[in-house]
């Protein structure tokens, strides 16, 4: 999953979260925290943090000093010469 179709999604949730907004509201139904703001503050938050989370998850899988099963890799990869 490319970063723009996933911007698209959360796009989309946010869009999802104003209508239950405005349906609410056209029931006479109001929260403090549930503002058109608050849904903005939480879609920003959300394209924000994804990028953070999937370069984290990379620098995990691409760390060999982490797991047992990656120091191993690395040793075998040093001794062919690959690395």
């Amino acid at each position: 999953m490319t970063a723009d179709k996933l911007k698209q999604y959360i796009g989309l949730f946010g869009g999802l979260l104003g209508a239950v907004l405005l349906f609410l509201q056209t029931l006479g139904i109001s929260f403090v925290w549930f503002t058109d703001d608050s849904i903005n503050a939480f879609t920003e938050v959300l394209v924000k943090a994804v990028p953070f989370v999937l370069v984290a998850y990379g620098v995990y899988k691409n760390s060999y000093i982490i797991t047992e099963k990656a120091k191993e890799q690395e040793n075998k990869l040093k001794e062919k010469g690959l690395k």
